[in-house]
């Protein structure tokens, strides 16, 4: 095994070359047949969330708050996406389990701050669900283009501020051998636990970036829902109540199937280092690529506006294919 060696303060400091990533252990021999679901999972992620992105982008009619947090949402669950893509199809279609030092800092980098990105959407759309049922008069008004850009700027921009120190940290400390990562894509839990050194600086630092992102998140979005709540039920006709609340499913159904796999998966890696490995494994690709994939069939069904939509375009596209012949 290949180590970059680096001198500071007069000790020797051990920097892999290459770190080693697992796919699913003991299934070495399956790994063609296991990259037909993984390839399945990235068509509809990029098909899915491509297309809705498309149709927000070509429809009029969708040019609206609610649409432009959606075609973020879609946007950034593709950057997630991208950001595993490599490494897990270069191990299940090609047997290739190494990847560069440098090579993994980046991948930890970029698919942690769509995460945290999504995190921030998530509570992006939780607030524009309640101005729309608070004041749907001024609705437009309140999250004019400009506010929705400021909103989307100032995630990316917390994420990406966020990341980039826990990046720094890591790459000063010494690794000493250790290289063997847990999962088929780096994540930080992972990283954290490989260097010699003194981690308590990335530690405190990744917490405080948790319950910063995160924990402020999903106590935001409650706090948003809480007042949906308090404000439907001021409607007078249950219908009405119903109606509206129906206009927050799709959102609600998003929120669940982000962060019930986030922290199932935090509280494996904390508590529950014992529990099966292919557990673990499991738990970890769930997290990643079942919001991807679900969300944009569950917008798809349940938003009648962007169902018909995709329906007009298809119908468009037929048309011109078939004046063409």
């Amino acid at each position: 095994m290949k180590y970059h060696y680096s001198i500071f303060n007069g000790s020797f400091e051990f920097t892999p070359a290459v770190f080693t990533l697992v796919g699913i252990p003991g299934l070495e021999t399956e790994y063609t047949w296991i990259s037909v679901p993984f390839c399945l999972m990235y068509i509809v992620i990029f098909l899915g969330n491509g297309i809705i992105i498309y149709v927000i982008r070509n429809d009029s009619a969708l040019h609206q708050p609610m649409y432009f947090f959606l075609a973020m949402l879609a946007f950034v669950e593709i950057g997630v996406s991208t950001s595993s893509i490599p490494t897990v199809l270069g191990i299940f279609l090609f047997h290739i389990n190494e990847i560069s030092f440098g090579g993994c800092l980046l991948q930890m980098f970029s698919m942690h701050s769509f995460t945290l990105m999504e995190s921030g959407v998530l509570l992006a759309m939780s607030i524009d669900r309640f101005v729309a049922i608070y004041n749907p008069l001024r609705y437009t008004t309140i999250l004019r283009i400009s506010r929705i850009i400021g909103m989307c700027i100032s995630i990316a921009v917390r994420s990406v501020t966020l990341m980039f120190p826990m990046v720094i940290l890591l790459k000063r400390l010494p690794f000493c051998g250790h290289n063997n990562l847990r999962h088929s894509y780096c994540l930080h839990s992972d990283l954290i636990k490989l260097p010699c050194g003194d981690t308590r600086p990335n530690s405190i630092l990744g917490l405080f970036v948790i319950m910063f992102t995160f924990g402020l998140d999903i106590l935001l979005i409650v706090v948003s829902y809480v007042m949906i709540l308090r404000t439907v039920m001021k409607i007078a006709s249950g219908a009405g109540r119903w109606k509206t609340l129906n206009t927050c499913v799709s959102h609600i159904f998003a929120v669940l199937v982000y962060y019930v796999p986030l922290i199932s998966l935090s509280l494996v890696h904390r508590f529950g280092r014992n529990s099966p490995r292919l557990l673990q494994i499991l738990m970890a690709n769930v997290y990643l690529f079942f919001p991807p994939v679900v969300n944009p069939i569950v917008y798809s069904i349940k938003t009648k506006e962007i169902r018909n939509s995709i329906v007009r375009i298809m119908c468009r596209k037929k048309m011109m294919s078939n004046e063409v012949r």
